[in-house]
Parts: C-alpha cells; sequence; structure tokens
C-alpha cells in the first residue's frame, strides 16, 4: 500500500505560495485504573472532557473517532488541523489539565503539513487532493491512518519517471472514488514521511482499494505504512461513551 500524492522533495510549483497547514492525530488510550473508578466519577469526567472538545471546535478545525473494540492499543482520536503549531501544544495543554486528561496516555501522536502534490500537473481534476494546499475532510464515517515512508531509492528515480509511475497509481484510486485521500508530508517534523489517511463510509471499498494498490509499480518503493488505524467518526459523547460506564 502507497500514497497516492506526492513525495515530499523541493521541486517548486506555482502553488508554493499557497497557505499550508499542519495536521496533527493524537491517539488516546485510558488507564486501567480509570476503569475502576465510580460510575458518577467517570460520568463527570467524560462531560468535562466533551465540553473542552466542543470549546476546542470552535477555534480548530477538529474531529473525533473512537477506536474502541477496533485496536487495543488505543481507544480514541482527536484529528485537529491549524496554521499555527502553537495551537496543538495549546489543546495539549488543556485536555492534560482535565480530571480524564490525567488519566489517559498519548499511545501515538503523527504531525504533518499541507503541501500541493508535485505530480499532479496536467492531470489534476478540479477538488483533487493535492491541488490545493488546505485539507478539507468530507465527514465520511470512517477514518483510516497511518504513517509512510518510502525507500531511500524512490528519490533518486529521475522525477520524470517517478511522475509516471503515479500516474498509474492515480489511475487506481480514481477508481474508488467513494474513497478521499489526505496526504500530509512530515519531512524534518516526525519521524515518518508521510501520514496518510482516507476517508470513507465503506471499510470495505478502501480494502479493495488497498489490495489494488499492491500490485502498482509505486508499491515496490514503500519501506513501512504502519501502525494502521481504523478509526469510526464520532460526537465527543459519543467517543467517550464508547470507553463504557
Amino acid at each position: 500500500m502507497t500514497e497516492l500524492l506526492g513525495d515530499g522533495s523541493a521541486r517548486e510549483s506555482e502553488d508554493d505560495n499557497e497557505p499550508r497547514e499542519f495536521l496533527k492525530y493524537t491517539f488516546y488510550k485510558v488507564r486501567p485504573e480509570w476503569r475502576l473508578l465510580a460510575a458518577d466519577t467517570k460520568k463527570q469526567q467524560k462531560a468535562e472532557f466533551s465540553a473542552l472538545v466542543h470549546d476546542l471546535e470552535d477555534e480548530v478545525s477538529l474531529r473525533c473517532y473512537a477506536l474502541q473494540g477496533i485496536r487495543a492499543d488505543t481507544d480514541f482520536m482527536i484529528w485537529a488541523i491549524d496554521p499555527k503549531l502553537e495551537t496543538f501544544r495549546e489543546m495539549a495543554r488543556r485536555i492534560a489539565s482535565t480530571e480524564l486528561g490525567h488519566q489517559v496516555d498519548t499511545a501515538y501522536a503523527y504531525l504533518a503539513a499541507s503541501k500541493r502534490s508535485q505530480y499532479l500537473g496536467g492531470h489534476a481534476h478540479p477538488g483533487q487532493e493535492g491541488l490545493v494546499t488546505k485539507p478539507e475532510p468530507l465527514g465520511s464515517r470512517y477514518l483510516f491512518v497511518y504513517p509512510f515512508v518510502k525507500k531511500r531509492e524512490w528519490y533518486s528515480v529521475p522525477f520524470e519517471e517517478r511522475q509516471r509511475i503515479m500516474r498509474d497509481h492515480f489511475r487506481i484510486g480514481h477508481r474508488y472514488p467513494t474513497v478521499k485521500i489526505h496526504t500530509a508530508y512530515s519531512f524534518g517534523l516526525d519521524d515518518q514521511e508521510f501520514v496518510l489517511s482516507f476517508e470513507a463510509d465503506d471499510p470495505l471499498e478502501f480494502l479493495d482499494l488497498v489490495m489494488e494498490l499492491r500490485s502498482s509499480e509505486a508499491s515496490r518503493y514503500t519501506e513501512r505504512e504502519t501502525p494502521i488505524f481504523t478509526c469510526i467518526l464520532s460526537t465527543p459523547e459519543q467517543m467517550l461513551d464508547a470507553l463504557g460506564i
């Protein structure tokens, strides 16, 4: 499985001066001892946390997702988008200041930034991801997230050849129009090179897309693409209610 857009190199385009934004995917795990608290205490803590998230929604582009019952190592995720890195620091401080914030650990966290794909060229379609630098989540039922690293030899392949390889990748993606990709770049910002996320209302559509991408030429240049997270879009209340009483 490889990304559909971009490779992170420094080739310039006419859109290099467009405003760009940072994307932060933060996965949380509730500590086991929290589940032993009285039901009323947990209810109050979840209400406080939900109220904070609603306040943050007025300030930051933000989506909540539940992973309870999907993965064993994380319970919920908050996806935030903002033009300032300091926004994520302030969010973390406010979350950590709640009572529930005292009872959760950050299981995973990925930071990346938006950037226009250099491979689109004349192949771009209006509204296609990678054509603009401002991420716009659709709000689909499911979000699939993973960090991504390419093999180093990819970057020594001539640009024209990489573009040809990626065009084949694009063609596969276009056969799954209900799956929306968000490609974000992490070079120098985090351990991975990209963070990829896919929105879809049907998980099986994404599964079929990933299977087909395995046979693409671009997949030969994949170094790492795990862990992979299947996330269910939720309100703050739904996200926390999934933790149980």
